[in-house]
């Protein structure tokens, strides 16, 4: 399925799965009755994602290495992983801060008019908070074997340095593994133009089931919330995109926007911005970036360069101390954005990821977790603009830094595929 029917596809999926939950909402006997035939329509959804997990590890691993390994010596690496580290702090802190910005400004939270759970109310969330000692070294696989099997993305990407490093040490004795995990990528690739012709069904399926035991007046009642949110969002692409072309120029970001249309309506759809990660490498590889810098760095970015997520949790934070009443000073706002660049690293890029950070930050400010009550009715349409803002922050970061390592040459950057 090319491009350009593939992206049609999904929009009408998003249209009728906005009429068929509506319908299924209205007509449904009882809200049970609801939830038991979105519980039925999530199952095409599920298996979408289930076949995009199995298909994340052993791309992660080929895409990663062989771009590794194509680099040519250590101190390219070094280079591109130092450009790439200093434009996620970056982003990440500008994230942060804007979502802290915003929030205080609009004070969607002040006033909310909604029954505030009680403070002791159990959200059935995990809660631990952030230990280092427990996070650092997590951080390296025991088994690479076990890494993959479990999906753990982190891991693997640190075993892929250490492998990629290695094969260039040794130089032409490890062309034959380079070779056979090239060959495992473009085996990925072509499994993903299959898997991808059900993303259509899964997002019909994922938009319906969700407004079915939902119903838009859900929406509605958290006009407010959701609405500053989504504008906090808005101001942040504008600002991703704004240093995104002041690096690579603006006609060549409004290219690369076109271009990364496909896996953003499949993430805001999905929610997912794993989901994405398959369709975000031939698109960037369409835009003209160099195949052993998207190998880098997207990997890198699903860990690391979540933006839409981090500012999610600054701002959905602050929201739940505004609804009890409680007011943040500004050093502790301060301390939530240093705590947050840190607690936010390696969020899984599935639905609700978000909230678990968001858990383990309120204790230290003394807000009640069951505050998460107050936005989990709503959580799964926030997800999908966070989500999609993931992918516009890594489609930029990339293009960002193949043009520092001169690797995005005028030529190669191309408009979308046309359709066949």
């Amino acid at each position: 399925m090319n491009t350009n029917r593939l992206t049609r596809y999904i929009l009408i999926a998003l249209v009728l799965g906005l009429v068929v939950g509506y319908i299924i909402n209205a007509t449904a006997s009882t809200p049970e009755a609801a939830k038991e035939i979105a519980r039925y329509l999530g199952i095409v959804t599920q298996i979408f994602l289930r076949l995009i997990k199995m298909i994340i590890a052993p791309l992660v691993l080929s895409t990663l290495v062989v771009g590794i390994a194509h680099m040519g010596g250590g101190g390219a690496v070094g280079r591109t992983f130092v450009r790439t580290l200093a434009w996620f702090i970056a982003a990440s802190i500008a994230s942060l801060s804007l979502g802290i910005l915003m929030v205080n400004l609009l004070a969607p939270g002040v006033g909310v008019g909604l029954a505030l759970p009680e403070a002791t109310a159990a959200t059935g969330l995990a809660k631990a908070a952030f230990d280092p000692t427990v996070f650092f070294p997590n951080l390296i696989p025991k088994s690479i074997f076990e890494a993959m099997a479990t999906n753990e993305i982190l891991q693997i990407v640190v075993f892929s340095l250490f492998a990629g490093v290695g094969l260039i040490a040794i130089g032409e004795t490890g062309a034959p593994i380079v070779r056979a995990l090239d060959a495992l990528m473009h085996l990925m690739l072509k499994v993903t133009g299959y898997v991808m012709q059900v993303a259509p069904f899964a997002v019909f399926a994922a938009v319906a089931s969700s407004i079915a035991v939902e119903g838009l007046g859900i929406i509605i009642t958290f006009g407010k919330f959701i609405g500053s949110f989504y504008l906090a969002l808005a101001m942040l692409w504008v600002l991703l995109l704004g240093a995104g072309s002041a690096v690579i120029g603006v006609p060549a970001i409004k290219r690369l926007v076109l271009n990364i249309r496909e896996p953003f309506l499949i993430t805001f759809a999905t929610a997912s911005s794993e989901a994405a990660y398959p369709k975000m490498i031939e698109a960037l590889d369409r835009f003209g970036v160099p195949t052993r810098i998207t190998s880098f760095v997207l990997p890198l970015g699903y860990s690391f360069n979540l933006d839409g997520s981090m500012m999610y949790c600054a701002f959905a934070s602050i929201f739940i101390a505004q609804a009890y009443g409680i007011d943040l000073t500004l050093s502790q706002e301060i301390f939530m954005l240093g705590l947050l660049m840190i607690t936010s690293k390696g969020i899984a890029g599935v639905p609700r990821a978000s909230l678990v950070v968001i858990a383990a930050t309120l204790p230290y400010f003394g807000i009640p977790e069951a505050g998460l009550l107050l936005i989990l009715a709503v959580d799964h349409f926030l997800d999908m603009g966070r989500s999609a803002t993931n992918v516009i922050g890594n489609a930029v970061a990339t293009a960002v830094i193949a043009k520092w390592d001169k690797g995005l040459p005028g030529d190669a950057v191309t408009t979308p595929a046309s359709a066949e």
